[in-house]
């Protein structure tokens, strides 16, 4: 083949691949612009205490998150479960809670949101040497790498209402999410600026290891001990409370929270 015909071929496919990106982004802005249906609101709500707290400033843009949400994810019942507006609008409006700070406006990567009517079992396979071990594990919801989320409706819901616990299951699982977007669930996502991760690093740490001294002691109030269990599992249940249980962390754990507030940039103590 010619060189000259090689080149043209190359160019036009880099132009389409162009053109189609330019449009992919039109559309998605377009979308991220439209206002909300007023029954999509009262569903959030009602359904969304967090939805209540947030600032006026910030209401435009979760609009415009969960409207990307809603048209970019798919959902799918499981276990007899009927996917309706209320659990895909509770979903999204507590997932788009992590998207607020406005630097970023869709979970990347993943597509799909399983739903089980309630608490559902999961194969774990575990290895003890060269033995392999499967058993059901009973889960509210989990997140699998470059894979979809799956929830439990009941947890999911239980979590979205009560909102001052410091559990919730949506929030927990999107957070790993954001954090497999450094390339890895490690419990250290993608920061803002390349200077803050000494610190990060530093502060997530020593939260992490404190938070295993205060459950052996018995004295926790502010973080979930699940949370002990790894990294990944410190960042998402330090998550959840830093929404939730905010004023809390401020006061308690005020490191950790100065780390949250610079990641999500947003101060949820301060929302009324």
């Amino acid at each position: 083949m010619p060189i000259i015909i090689l080149f043209s071929l190359i160019l036009i496919a880099c132009i389409a691949w162009y053109v189609n990106k330019r449009i992919k982004l039109s559309r998605r802005n377009k979308i991220f612009s439209q206002p909300l249906p007023k029954h999509w609101i009262s569903v959030l709500e009602n359904s969304v205490p967090l939805y209540r707290r947030i600032p006026n400033e910030l209401t435009p843009h979760l609009h415009g998150c969960i409207q990307l949400f809603l048209y970019e994810k798919q959902f799918v019942g499981r276990g007899g479960m009927n996917i309706d507006d209320d659990i895909r609008l509770t979903i999204a409006g507590n997932a788009c809670m992590l998207l607020l700070h406005g630097r970023q406006k869709r979970f990347p990567g993943f597509k799909t949101i399983i739903v089980y009517p309630d608490t559902y079992i999961a194969k774990q396979t575990s290895h003890d040497g060269s033995l392999e071990s499967v058993e059901n594990s009973h889960r509210a919801g989990e997140s699998w790498v470059r894979g979809p989320i799956v929830l439990s409706w009941g947890d999911s819901m239980r979590g979205s209402h009560n909102a001052n616990d410091g559990h919730n299951v949506i929030l927990h699982e999107f957070a790993h999410k954001l954090d497999e977007q450094s390339g890895a669930m490690n419990g250290l996502p993608v920061l803002k600026d390349s200077t803050h991760y000494v610190e990060w690093a530093s502060v997530l740490n020593n939260e992490f290891m404190s938070l295993k001294q205060r459950a052996r002691r018995g004295k926790n109030s502010v973080l979930d001990e699940y949370g002990t269990v790894s990294a990944p599992e410190f960042f998402a249940v330090a998550t959840e409370s830093f929404f939730e249980k905010s004023t809390q962390m401020k006061k308690k754990l005020p490191e950790l929270y100065k780390q949250l507030s610079r990641f999500y940039d947003i101060d949820p103590a301060s929302w009324k």
